[in-house]
């Protein structure tokens, strides 16, 4: 798929996939399917993925992740008869870059018409009532990462409601439709990469967050900056350090991501 091709479709919606949902991407695109066949298109030989793809290496500004479970390419799908651009995977501050590189990929989709994003990440449970293996709501977040992608200027803008409240309620409506168990709280943005202390836990679950991981924030702000509507969603992939007796792994991450994958197609096709 040339870049030309790509640009020219004018895609209105994007989706960030994070660590591990890269598969999310073959549930869209389908030429048809039933109501009971939603989200069984990540594991269905039949399914008919998009083939419409380009690797970040393809487009001037943008490079592909080092991180395991970040493919590095966009997708280019079908829904509703309308274009929807799927980013499999992104770059994080920890890789070296600044947030002005890490968020290249946001500028690149608001150039080519996109209006809307929804930002997915691989995330850590701090809220007791939360499940790992669950989806959460980004209903706002905190900025701990020392860096935003608007430096170099006064580039004052409102960060009163960086998540929509109209497309939160979306969301929430899909997972009642669906069935699905939807939780919704505050995402703590930390530099990473190495995981978090159980100190810094419990200091990041008295500034209210209920989940914490290491990207989605510079996006956030660099998509409102540019006027888009944002939406966000956490797979939480493990319970945060000191809240549970385990030692904390990447390769967890990805492989809890194969199954709640899953679960959130099936929210993502239900309410974009």
């Amino acid at each position: 798929m040339s870049l030309t091709a790509l640009q020219n479709a004018r895609p209105e919606t994007a989706i960030v996939l994070g660590s591990g949902l890269g598969a999310v991407a073959d549930a869209f695109g389908k030429e048809s399917e039933s109501p009971d066949s939603v989200g069984v298109g990540l594991r269905s030989r039949e399914a008919k993925p998009p083939h419409l793809e380009i690797p970040y290496s393809e487009i001037p500004g943008l490079s592909a992740s080092t991180v395991p479970g970040h493919a590095g390419r966009f997708v280019l799908a079908q829904h509703h008869g309308k274009p929807i651009l799927l980013a499999q995977g992104r770059r994080h501050l920890y890789e070296g870059l600044t947030a002005h590189e890490v968020t290249a990929s946001i500028r690149f989709m608001h150039e080519i018409g996109v209006k809307r994003v929804v930002l997915t990440n691989a995330a850590g449970a701090i809220h007791e009532n939360f499940h790992v293996g669950g989806l959460m709501l980004i209903t706002d977040h905190i900025n701990l990462q020392g860096t935003t992608p608007l430096l170099g200027g006064p580039n004052f803008h409102d960060m009163s409601e960086v998540y929509s409240r109209t497309w939160c309620e979306k969301f929430h409506a899909a997972s009642l439709e669906i069935g699905l168990k939807l939780h919704a709280g505050v995402y703590a943005g930390l530099l990473g990469p190495q995981y978090e202390t159980p100190a810094e836990i419990r200091m990041l679950r008295t500034l209210g967050a209920d989940a914490v991981g290491m990207s989605t924030v510079a996006e956030a702000i660099q998509a409102r900056a540019l006027g888009m509507e944002v939406a966000g969603i956490s797979m939480l992939t493990n319970w945060a350090a000191g809240l549970r007796a385990q030692t904390l792994h990447h390769a967890e991450v990805v492989e809890v991501g194969k199954t709640a994958g899953m679960y959130l197609a099936r929210l993502l096709k239900a309410a974009v």
